[in-house]
This record gives structure tokens, sequence and C-alpha cells, in this order.
């Protein structure tokens, strides 16, 4: 009889002892990328170029190949183009570019850092021989870069009248009534 209430005693223990499985922590570097591209955000805000790099490149490190890191790409090209490296910010425009092809901004922003390198003409030469529809939309924005703001209307219009469907072509269209009404 002793030795079933024992037995009993250690069964009660075993199943009312409040055991439970430990947690798993599990590391989502997705998560973790969003993190340290808000805070390389925050350091530009601050004006605090060089640390918002480091935070971009760990965002980029943490997720690189989604479509989020296009923003994090663009964010550190933004942040070299204000410390006055554009030949840095340009590999960094392109790679978001790459990564999403349809946000007006990256556009703008290859065509500021390519006029400020001297490549805006190289660029628009090669944009003409480019069979993607895109490239007109970069032709343009260096058009525009070089102060050819009519022939810049011409080449994106025609981007909107070819390509009225895609996302970017309502942005190309408010960017075009801008330039217009500058004239």
């Amino acid at each position: 009889m002793k030795k079933y209430a024992i037995t009993f005693l250690l069964l009660c223990s075993v199943l009312f002892s409040g055991y439970r499985k430990p947690e798993e922590y599990v590391i989502e570097s997705e998560q973790n990328a969003y993190l340290h591209n808000n805070l390389g955000l925050m350091y530009i805000q601050e004006r605090a170029y060089y640390p918002a790099t480091q935070e971009f490149k760990i965002a980029i490190s943490l997720s690189p190949d989604v479509q989020a890191s296009a923003v994090f790409y663009n964010n550190l090209g933004e942040c070299y183009m204000k410390l006055g490296q554009p030949d840095m910010a340009r590999d960094c425009f392109e790679r978001a570019l790459r990564q999403f092809s349809l946000n007006f901004r990256y556009y703008k922003n290859l065509a500021e850092c390519y006029y400020q390198l001297g490549l805006a003409d190289d660029q628009i030469q090669r944009s003409h021989n480019d069979p993607n529809p895109l490239g007109m939309i970069l032709r343009g924005l260096l058009l525009e870069q070089k102060g050819q703001t009519s022939d810049a209307i011409t080449v994106l219009d025609e981007f909107v009248a070819k390509e009225p469907d895609l996302i970017i072509s309502s942005a190309v269209r408010q960017y075009i009534r801008q330039l217009v009404s500058k004239i």
C-alpha cells in the first residue's frame, strides 16, 4: 500500500507541477531590418549621417533579397548623397531599382546622382537603346536635370501614353504636372 501511495504522489506531482516546455526564442531578421532602417532614419533627422549609413547597411544585410530592401538601399543612397559621395550612392540607387523598379523616387534619386557624377549624357544615350519602357523615366528625369524641361515633359508624357496602367504612371503624371506648372 505504501508503494501505491508513493507512486500516486509521484504521478500527481508530475501531472500537477505546472511544468511547461521552455519558449523558443526566434530571431526575426526581417523585423530587425525594419528596426535598423528606422534607426537610420532617426539618425538622418539628427544629421548623423555616418551612423545612419551603418544602420542601413545592417538592415540590408538582415534582409537582402526582399522588396523592402529596395527602401533600405534607397535610404542608404540618399545618405551617401548627403555626405557628398554620389559614387557610393549610385550603386545603392541602382540596386534599389533592381529590387523594385516601380517607385518614382528611386528614379529621381538615380537621375540626380548621374547628373552629379557627370554621367547624364551617357545615360541618356544608353536609355535610347533600352527596350524596357521604364528607361524612359530615367531619360526624362535626366533631361530635366540638364535644364531641358520641355524635352523631359515630352519623354515622360510618351512613357505615360505607352504604359498608362503601371503603378508608377500616376506618379509620373503628377511630376509632369509639376514640370508644366514651372514653365
